[in-house]
């Protein structure tokens, strides 16, 4: 009987193992299937696109105005980097790894603004792998030594903390102050320079400069530019496109090692970041929820997916520049589900539990969380 337990145990082992080698992973075509043939709802489906396309975002499509609008409060505000007009709304829901609802134009390379966040977390991921960074706790001062981490403040700051945007790194950054980067209504700028500073790790504050500031750091890691990175180790290996960028601004080229290379930026607050269609966000989306592994190769580590979306000291909410539902920031929506989010309604939804990808571009951010409601409606549970 024990010997017989064994070999079941062993069988049903392998059965598992042969289920999970079988999963689906696009090549150039994406395979697409009707909902019923993944035991989801088509009528949900349905009626969450129809919301998708009905509810789109109400920033202006020429995102040069919409980003002056945003931001017009904040000191000497000027647009820096590349900025394009956007399209209209657009997505893909995808199940089990096949495409069971789309809508808009799917291949329109857009703006993707702070989305592009959770793609510079994965350089820093990456960096932890190949040991240019030994430790995620690592004070960045020992990685940089330009000046830019010096200080009694700056020089506490480890990668996890500018990873958790919780640094509170004081300085300047190709023309920009961190203070004049989303600051408190109502206080002057004498106020803004000589704040109390928040010891690092304690206090969420999202910047863009501060993140521009990890991208910038990861740079001098790699020594070679991170959208070589990117393409290299990521979108290459997972099929993507060759029509997405990814910028930084005209003042941002540094030298390393006598080629200057331009620092990318990690959102489209002041123009830049991520240009890309949603495809390829998909993919990006796909490989998170596959832990990492593509076509059985493991591409980022497990540990690292894993730790992206752990709730930050500082923020609940917030992971390695991911955002979690743990505070129930989308009431109504499963607390384990994850994403990437930017400004105007960009999203890569990941939800392990439904082996499901969302995209969504240019949704009305107070309608996100209804939107997901009617896709999580159509599936089916076991």
């Amino acid at each position: 009987m024990k010997l017989f337990k064994i070999i079941l145990v062993l069988l049903l082992a392998g059965l598992f193992d042969d289920a999970k080698a079988q999963q689906y992973f696009p090549g150039k075509d994406w395979l697409v299937k009707k909902p019923e043939e993944v035991k989801a709802n088509s009528k949900w489906i349905d009626s969450a696109i129809s919301f998708a396309l009905y509810n789109e975002n109400k920033v202006d499509r020429d995102l040069r105005i919409a980003d002056l609008k945003a931001y017009a409060d904040e000191p000497d505000y000027k647009i820096i980097g590349p900025v394009k007009p956007r399209g209209g709304p657009a997505g893909l829901i995808i199940k089990d790894g096949y495409i069971i609802g789309q809508w808009g134009d799917i291949n329109r390379v857009d703006m993707t603004f702070s989305a592009t966040k959770s793609f510079l977390s994965t350089m820093a991921g990456l960096a932890l792998e190949e040991k240019l960074i030994n430790n995620i706790h690592d004070p960045v001062k020992e990685y940089v030594t330009d000046g830019t981490f010096e200080g009694e403040h700056n020089s506490k700051i480890t990668w996890e903390h500018l990873l958790t945007q919780s640094s509170d790194w004081y300085g300047q950054l190709f023309g920009i102050y961190d203070w004049a980067d989303r600051p408190q209504k109502g206080e002057t700028i004498d106020q803004w320079r000589n704040r109390k500073l928040f010891e690092p790790g304690t206090h969420f504050k999202y910047n863009d400069v501060r993140v521009n500031l990890l991208a910038y750091s990861l740079l001098q890691v790699w020594r070679k530019p991170l959208p070589v990175v990117l393409k290299e180790k990521i979108m290459d290996p997972i099929g993507a496109s060759i029509t997405w960028r990814w910028y930084g601004y005209d003042n941002s080229f540094v030298n390393i090692d006598g080629l200057m290379m331009q620092s990318v930026s990690g959102g489209g607050h002041f123009g830049g970041g991520l240009f890309i269609n949603s495809t390829d966000m998909a993919r990006y989306g796909l490989l998170f929820l596959r832990k990492g592994k593509w076509n059985g190769k493991q591409i980022i580590s497990e540990k690292w997916v894993d730790a992206v979306h752990q709730p930050s000291d500082a923020n609940k909410s917030y992971g390695y520049l991911w955002w979690t539902n743990l505070d129930n920031r989308l009431p109504g929506v499963p607390a384990n589900i994850y994403m990437a989010e930017g400004f105007g309604g960009n999203y890569i939804i990941i939800d392990n539990d439904d082996d499901l990808v969302v995209v969504a571009r240019w949704m009305d951010t107070a309608k996100v969380a209804e939107f997901l409601k009617l896709v999580l409606r159509s599936m089916t549970r076991e």
